[in-house]
């Protein structure tokens, strides 16, 4: 009972970057548009933080800078790809790319350092409970803000006019601007609050689960995010089974590895991803119809207003 209580905990703060940039991708191509570069602006999320924490010495400033950061890096892809109406998968790459160097070159002073941290807030009666109540109920701040980001995603998108209204420019862009909705502006404002969001998955590396900065410290969290996107089939509720389930995987490995198994340790750190991949590769045979009524009709595709019928 004890190892199972361990390994959801684990699992829940495993999974908690991944859950963030999964969010922020959802928001970002319910617009109909196609960010790649998750890993980049993570990463520059997590060194942001970092150094906005070391400074400051305030978690919450470094969580606002770091925000702000993703939502810099998400208007710059907006200009690119809304704006200008490049490729959204060459921008996407190129963000990355970006990221990864940037964060590297700047971050060269922050290695060695280390923070204090976000600490564990443990709710009354709650974080009692047998299993669930130490996975679920004793955590820090960002876990908590995680379970109702999702929650508020899911019914901003099901329920809720504005929400309804991205939906369709997502679908269709063109009939979004015969309706009367700026398309491009919500392309816009959606592709910089998905990067915001995924920048906070990278802050959490800082400032929670490592509190200490690393080149290259996300280990392609980035790239998960982008194959959760598809796990979760856009919505925001499975997005958490897929992150907690990449978690668990990883947590798991982290146990094997401190048990003293005899299985080599590379294969072992490789499992997490391994295990994306067939999680994908068996939602892409079985799921095929529903993956293409979830995704948005015009994912990927530029909208230029001169081109309404």
């Amino acid at each position: 009972m004890e190892t199972l209580t361990f390994t959801l905990a684990a699992a829940v703060r495993s999974g908690t970057p991944i859950l963030y940039a999964t969010l922020g991708e959802i928001l970002t191509e319910k617009s109909g548009v196609m960010n790649l570069g998750l890993e980049g602006i993570m990463l520059m999320g997590a060194l942001s933080g970092f150094a906005a924490a070391s400074v400051s010495g305030s978690l919450w400033a470094a969580l606002f800078v770091a925000f702000g950061t993703g939502v810099c890096l998400g208007l710059t892809h907006a200009f690119l790809t809304v704006s200008l109406g490049g490729n959204q998968v060459v921008a996407g790459l190129a963000m990355a790319i970006f990221g990864s160097g940037a964060s590297a070159l700047m971050g060269r002073g922050y290695i060695g350092t280390g923070i204090q941290g976000f600490t564990t807030w443990e709710i009354p009666f709650l974080s009692g409970l047998p299993v669930v109540g130490r996975a679920l109920f004793s955590q820090d701040a960002m876990v908590y803000a995680s379970f109702c980001l999702a929650f508020l995603l899911y019914g901003f998108f099901r329920v809720t006019r504005p929400g309804m209204n991205l939906r369709t420019v997502g679908d269709s862009p063109q009939a979004a601007d015969a309706m009367g909705l700026p398309a491009a502006r919500i392309r816009c404002v959606c592709t910089a609050l998905g990067a915001g969001l995924t920048a906070l998955g990278g802050a959490y590396m800082s400032l929670v689960y490592n509190k200490f900065w690393a080149e290259g410290m996300t280990a392609g969290r980035g790239w998960i995010a982008v194959a959760m996107v598809l796990f979760s089939v856009w919505n925001p509720l499975q997005a958490m089974l897929g992150a907690y389930l990449f978690g668990g995987v990883e947590a798991f490995q982290l146990r094997l590895q401190a048990a003293g198994t005899s299985i080599p340790a590379p294969l072992l750190m490789m499992l997490p991803y391994a295990m994306t991949i067939l999680a994908l590769l068996l939602i892409s045979i079985a799921g095929k119809g529903r993956l293409s009524l979830s995704a948005p009709a015009a994912l990927g595709t530029p909208f230029h207003r001169e081109e309404r019928d």
